[in-house]
């Protein structure tokens, strides 16, 4: 029979299992706001970059409170010349980059698929660790990343070959999701020198509010199919709910459950995020789920875990 004491360490773990899961749920829901999002707005459609500009607007509010709270702390360390402008690079091309590029895939493939290329960024970063870096690979290391691969091959030709989607526009999806995966696992590598510097809580606030600002202006300079201001109320909602759900809520469950069970345990748990969201695609979509599909993605998160488990 446990005691008090022995129990409460195991409730511990189960709120911080619950909200990595909940965690890998929401984030994975981002692609559902956004392919909801482009077919409300036809026949008028909305672009990659409003969507990025409404989300980050409406996220601001957090980042800047977390400046302000970070500002206030006796114990944040001084940021350097050179690291502010570390963070404002990291910012533009790491925080604001892999959104755009994203976005832009999701006009051309289906959620299910975006979610299941961007999950690869850990093999990304192993590879640019090893070319970059000179970091050794091993064997198991090769034989995860063949896996990942193979398995990204499968569900991308699942799209071409079983749902007729045109090959050209799944192609030209799949690559820009793929570079937003890769300026994801650049953002990683650099931030992973940056962060011991400046602190998590800092850098994340200043990095999102240089993103925050880089979209704006983005948007402001290049031309639109319809204003920010006349789009249709469904539009507007999802953007909220994309900066809420997809975007504040997730950060704070996934640093707090890691927290309380640790990364090893959070990367298995976050697993599930491809496959949550071929089934929120399945029901808010209409998405097909097949074997195939689901085979594609059971080999891309054998090799990433495989990865993940392996750096721990």
């Amino acid at each position: 029979m446990q005691t008090k004491t022995q129990q409460a360490p195991s409730r511990d773990a189960l709120i911080g299992a619950l909200m990595v899961l909940a965690a890998a749920v929401t984030v994975s829901s981002k692609a559902i706001m956004v392919k909801l999002a482009y077919a409300y707005a036809n026949p008028f459609p909305v672009d990659a970059s409003t969507l990025i500009a409404l989300r980050m607007a409406f996220s601001a509010p957090f980042f800047i409170g977390l400046a302000l709270w970070v500002r206030a702390s006796a114990t944040a360390p001084s940021i350097s010349r050179q690291d502010a402008w570390m963070i404002v690079v990291l910012g533009v091309l790491g925080g604001y980059g892999p959104m755009l590029l994203d976005f832009a895939g999701l006009v051309y493939v289906t959620a299910s698929l975006e979610r299941v290329i961007l999950y690869v960024y850990p093999t990304v970063v192993v590879v640019l660790s090893a070319l970059l870096f000179k970091h050794r690979i091993s064997k198991s290391v090769y034989f995860a990343l063949l896996a990942t691969y193979a398995g990204v091959a499968l569900v991308v030709g699942h799209d071409i070959f079983t749902l007729k989607t045109g090959s050209a526009d799944t192609m030209l999806g799949a690559a820009l999701v793929l570079a937003s995966a890769v300026f994801y696992a650049v953002y990683l590598l650099m931030s992973g020198r940056l962060i011991p510097r400046v602190g998590a809580s800092s850098f994340t606030a200043y990095t999102m509010l240089v993103a925050t600002v880089t979209s704006g202006t983005y948007y402001a300079i290049t031309a639109h199919h319809a204003s920010i201001l006349h789009l249709p109320i469904q539009v507007y909602w999802l953007s909220l709910l994309m900066a809420v759900i997809a975007t504040v809520m997730p950060a704070i469950l996934l640093n707090i459950g890691i927290h309380r069970i640790g990364s090893s345990k959070a990367s298995l748990i976050s697993s599930v995020g491809p496959v949550s969201t071929i089934f929120l695609a399945y029901i808010f979509l209409g998405e097909s789920v097949t074997l195939l599909q689901l085979a594609g993605t059971g080999l891309v998160l054998i090799g990433v875990l495989a990865i993940s488990l392996t750096k721990k």
